[in-house]
Parts: C-alpha cells; sequence; structure tokens
C-alpha cells in the first residue's frame, strides 16, 4: 500500500509538472498519440496567437502633434501646400502630403495654452500652428525632419517639432529653420548622424531635390 501510494504522489506531480510546462508556451517533444495529437493542436494554436499579436503590433497606428512656427518677418507666411516628412534611425518614415489638412489650432507662442480652436488658415506670420497626424509608430525617439514647399510663394518656418502622444520619450527636439524655405525640394535637418568635432556636435542639414508630386 505504501508503494502505491507513493507512486500516486509520482504520477501526480509528474502530471502538474507537464501542465505548468505547457502553460508556459515551451515547445514539447510530439508523440503519435491521441494525447499528442491533442497537445500539439495546442501548441499551435498557441504559436497562432502569439504571431496574430505580433502582426497587430506592427499595425498598430501613433498619433503625433506637429507644432509649427511661423517668423515675423515680412512675407513670411504662406497660403502654399506644405508637406511634412519625420522619422527615426530605424527608418519608421511617416510622410503627410498636406499639412494643411491637418490643422487643429492655433497656440500662444509663449505658454504652453490653445488660442483658439476657430478652424483658420495655418502658416500666418508671427503663428504658431498645431497639426495632429496619424501614422506608422515609431520605435526610438524622432530624429529628422524635413519640410517641402509647393506654389509660388515663400514661406519661413521658425521651427518645429513633434510630440507622440502615445510615448512622450519618443518626441522630438526643436528642429530651426528660421530661412525661406526651397521650393518643391525637401529640406530638413537630420539629428541621427551627428559628429563629435573639436567645436562641439556637427549636425547634418539636408535638402534634396526630390520635386513634389
Amino acid at each position: 500500500m505504501i508503494l502505491i501510494s507513493k507512486f500516486r504522489i509520482t504520477l501526480i506531480i509528474f502530471i502538474i509538472s507537464t501542465f505548468i510546462f505547457l502553460a508556459s508556451g515551451s515547445e514539447v517533444s510530439i508523440k503519435p498519440t491521441s494525447d499528442g495529437l491533442s497537445t500539439k493542436k495546442k501548441f499551435c494554436l498557441l504559436q497562432s496567437l502569439r504571431f496574430a499579436y505580433s502582426a497587430n503590433i506592427q499595425r498598430e497606428k501613433c498619433t503625433y502633434f506637429v507644432t509649427t512656427e511661423t517668423t515675423c518677418t515680412k512675407g513670411a507666411d504662406t497660403t502654399n501646400h506644405v508637406s511634412l516628412r519625420f522619422g527615426d534611425e530605424n527608418s519608421n518614415d511617416i510622410l503627410v502630403h498636406h499639412l494643411n489638412s491637418k490643422h487643429v489650432r492655433r497656440v500662444d507662442q509663449l505658454e504652453p495654452q490653445v488660442l483658439d480652436d476657430i478652424p483658420r488658415k495655418p502658416f500666418q506670420s508671427c503663428m504658431v500652428d498645431q497639426f495632429q497626424v496619424i501614422g506608422q509608430c515609431v520605435k526610438s525617439p524622432i530624429c529628422y525632419l524635413y519640410l517641402k514647399l509647393a506654389g509660388n510663394d515663400d514661406w519661413r518656418p521658425g521651427f518645429a517639432q513633434v510630440q507622440v502622444l502615445q510615448g512622450p520619450h519618443f518626441s522630438s527636439n526643436m528642429f530651426y529653420f528660421r530661412r525661406y524655405l526651397p521650393r518643391r525640394v525637401w529640406h530638413g535637418l537630420d539629428l541621427c548622424e551627428t559628429q563629435v568635432t573639436p567645436f562641439g556636435l556637427k549636425r547634418k542639414r539636408n535638402v534634396t531635390g526630390d520635386r513634389a508630386p
């Protein structure tokens, strides 16, 4: 009787250990029995759920708030379409063809408060505008930003910044322009590639020749 009791205890411990091992999602060797077939199905179902979860993460969208300043220089404002491109060092690139259509509000230049929520034309002189953009999620801090102006008049932005709603630690620093943008080419700053020099950090400013669509 003592031997039978010990055997039952050992069997119970073995069954519990096997159940815990399967619940952890680890792969086990499958024997061609009816019980083994059931275990294989459970394992395949678990793998399918993992794949579906991974695919859902890849399709996840994030909300960005883009803030731009138009300087007070005469002729700094524009009514033209402005395109925006920004991203991180992992090549997660977010492209906005018509930033004008994403305009949300004007904000105070000195205080982080809303001046009004009434729809107005963006990019007016001495104004700071905020835009809402939805796109793929970045996986590291935003380190480059480009603007492209399409039209016949000029625009002189002061700065641009991108804030990540779902991950504030991925938000960008200020990108300063303070010059009239060249027309129909991407113009901006890439802070992903910095070089340490005796005079400090050297940052790369790029002007690319891609024509506006």
